[in-house]
């Protein structure tokens, strides 16, 4: 039989770090009128999107990164 091959893997300090960077502790509140929160429903029922908070998350950032990366810097 074969002997396993143990690897270091990845230093705790450094997990607990970088999962206490991960924690969203900023508040965001957004309104929608009657139509939006329908259409947003809608979809949610369609398509099985269990988490709204998760979908406007997506949206949001994905818009964002976009966003910034057609407006990066340019040397001329």
């Amino acid at each position: 039989m074969r002997k396993k091959i143990v690897g270091k893997g990845i230093d705790p300090a450094f997990m607990d770090k970088h999962r206490a960077a991960l924690v969203r502790r900023h508040r965001q509140v957004i309104y929608l009128n009657d139509r939006e929160l329908e259409a947003i429903d809608r979809y949610c029922g369609q398509y099985g999107v269990s988490s709204k908070s998760v979908l406007f998350r997506e949206a949001v950032m994905e818009k964002v990164l976009s966003c910034l990366s057609d407006s990066h810097p340019t040397l001329f």
